[in-house]
């Protein structure tokens, strides 16, 4: 079998993967991205989150990514439940940062992405997909999508595979989520909206009038459309044939969405779509010659938009520990990885389960919040939730319960 060398192979070439490939070949050293599919190709997660921006920069990607006309800036996030409505604005916030970024159609975000790699001298093989790993020898087998499997012998493997999880996989470092398994439900629309109160530059984040754990996104772009889903656990979607049946039945029962939709056209080439069971969780964040990045360890949930940033920031510590380890120097991925890692993905876990409890919920539609705790909350929702000197980050549990108490009652007049 035909052997080759790469100092590190990075398995998958989205975010995380573009990321990465950048900042090593940044350092001088010789990298080779294996993607199973051919891009341009569809996956979810549009909405971005500012602190994403630092790595997009990082990587030298950001002039491209600035460029395209059809991305939509995004300056915070807009909630509403039955006659309510909020706004947060993610430039006043606690962390300093970026406070701005995109909403974006992900087949083409990630594809100038990758291109950006391939352009800074990066070695992307698409349609390769990779069959088996011996993490004694970080050996990759390979197997193109024409052609014979061959070996690719590394230093190191990053897997930023994603839903793939494709080391997760083949290590058998799969445990069941903590999270129920929900299912989503979405499409793009001509969203046709003329609404004077509809801001573009904001996800939209609906809760449905009667059950509080189903949920929406309506997040725009830059050309008359809208990516649009629905979320909640699938007993409650029970009844309803399809994806296109229980999005429009369910999201015309939300005033607001009812009211700026009118005019909207559902039945455009778009196809509606599903996903289920999607929260993930593993056993391990790295081995002896491996690490794992962004979905490809963990997903939460898509209520906050948060896998593409935490994708993004694994990343930038996987490769900030990988390039003093292949430099000789001692590295703890366990202190320098794994747990600086998990303290956001902790963060965002706190809020995502006050979402569907409802006591985070209570916060966001309180009709009287401090505003230096909503610059706090503002933070961690623009990305922030690595920043300990916030203290919604610092004690995220024990601060949202207590936050909740205090506002819960007037939620509810």
């Amino acid at each position: 079998m035909n052997h080759q060398h790469f100092d590190i192979a990075i398995i998958g070439a989205g975010p995380a993967g573009a990321v990465a490939a950048s900042l090593l070949n940044q350092q001088g050293f010789k990298v080779c991205v294996l993607e199973k599919q051919h891009f341009p190709r569809f996956v979810i997660g549009e909405s971005l989150l500012p602190h994403c921006m630092e790595f997009i920069e990082a990587a030298g990607f950001l002039p491209a990514v600035q460029a395209e006309p059809s991305f939509q800036f995004k300056n915070g996030a807009a909630f509403t439940w039955g006659s309510r409505y909020t706004e947060i604005d993610f430039t006043d916030k606690f962390t300093a940062g970026h406070g701005t970024t995109f909403q974006v159609r992900r087949a083409l975000f990630d594809d100038i992405l990758i291109k950006e790699a391939q352009k800074q001298g990066i070695t992307v093989r698409f349609g390769d997909s990779v069959s088996a790993y011996n993490d004694d020898t970080a050996e990759l087998t390979v197997q193109p999508e024409n052609g014979e499997p061959y070996v690719l012998q590394t230093k190191f493997v990053l897997d930023a595979s994603g839903y793939g999880r494709v080391l997760p996989r083949l290590l058998d470092l799969e445990t069941p989520s903590q999270l129920p398994p929900r299912a989503a439900h979405f499409t793009h629309i001509d969203d046709n909206i003329t609404a004077p109160d509809f801001d573009r530059n904001k996800i939209l984040i609906s809760t449905h009038p009667k059950h509080r754990d189903v949920w929406f996104w309506l997040i725009p772009f830059a050309d008359n459309r809208c990516s649009i889903g629905v979320v909640g656990l699938p007993e409650r979607f029970a009844g309803l044939d399809d994806s296109e049946h229980i999005l429009k039945t369910f999201a015309l029962q939300v005033p607001m969405l009812a009211r700026i939709l009118a005019n909207a056209n559902w039945d455009n080439e778009f196809p509606f779509r599903y996903i289920t069971g999607y929260s993930a969780n593993v056993k391990s964040l790295y081995g002896k010659h491996f690490a794992l990045l962004g979905n490809a360890a963990e997903f939460l949930d898509p209520v906050f938009s948060s896998g593409v940033t935490i994708a993004m920031h694994s990343a930038k510590l996987a490769t900030d520990v990988l390039s003093k380890q292949l430099r000789g120097q001692n590295v703890d991925w366990q202190t320098e990885f794994a747990e600086p890692l998990m303290l956001g993905v902790d963060t965002f876990r706190t809020y995502v389960n006050g979402w569907y409890d409802g006591s985070f919920q209570d916060v966001i539609y309180a009709e009287q919040r401090s505003p230096d705790i909503t610059r706090m909350i503002s933070a961690i929702l623009a990305g922030y939730a690595w920043d300990e000197s916030n203290p919604y980050v610092a004690k995220s549990e024990r601060r949202l319960a207590a936050l909740a108490e205090m506002v819960g009652e007037a939620v509810y007049r």
